[in-house]
């Protein structure tokens, strides 16, 4: 008997694809689609009960898109800076320094998507053990495939 194609499942509301919590110290990441190979398609849900984000960085071999879905985040992506409120949408292409953070007031949630997925899924499980933002160690970025070229965005206390 051979097995027939994989059917959808869904990832309800707040939920993790894989059932799991991973913490980011100032938000929580849910997989919402994990790909089945470095070429595909990784999707996560960033919640954020503290304004923050990364650090500047860029990827070599992903697209980075980013849906606002609740609140107000900041990104600057090269040398412009853009504001996402809830329904706005932006992709940070391969190889351009990017940071974003969220910004607004109370709980914030952003789609982010890599594409394709590379060695994201392995950062993303590496450094939510410490549930902190990743740390600033160039080398655990250029182990993933990214380079670390500058610190977070500051944003003021809430």
């Amino acid at each position: 008997m051979t097995a027939g194609p994989q059917l959808p499942a869904l990832v309800p509301f707040g939920k993790d694809c894989q059932g799991e919590v991973r913490g980011l110290g100032v938000s929580v990441i849910t997989f919402k689609v994990v790909p089945k190979s470095e070429a595909g398609l990784l999707v996560l849900e960033n919640t954020f009960h503290a304004k923050g984000g990364p650090a500047r960085h860029l990827h070599h071999a992903q697209d980075e898109w980013f849906y606002a879905i609740e609140s107000d985040f900041v990104l600057e992506i090269g040398p412009t800076r853009y504001e996402l409120h809830p329904g706005d949408s932006i992709v940070a292409p391969k190889g351009i320094p990017h940071v974003w953070a969220h910004t607004g007031r109370g709980r914030g949630r952003i789609l982010v998507a890599f594409v394709p997925a590379g060695k994201m899924e392995a950062f993303f499980r590496e450094v939510t053990k410490a549930n902190a933002m990743p740390p600033q160690d160039p080398q655990l970025w250029r182990d993933h495939g990214m380079e670390l070229v500058g610190p977070p965005l500051t944003v003021d206390a809430p």
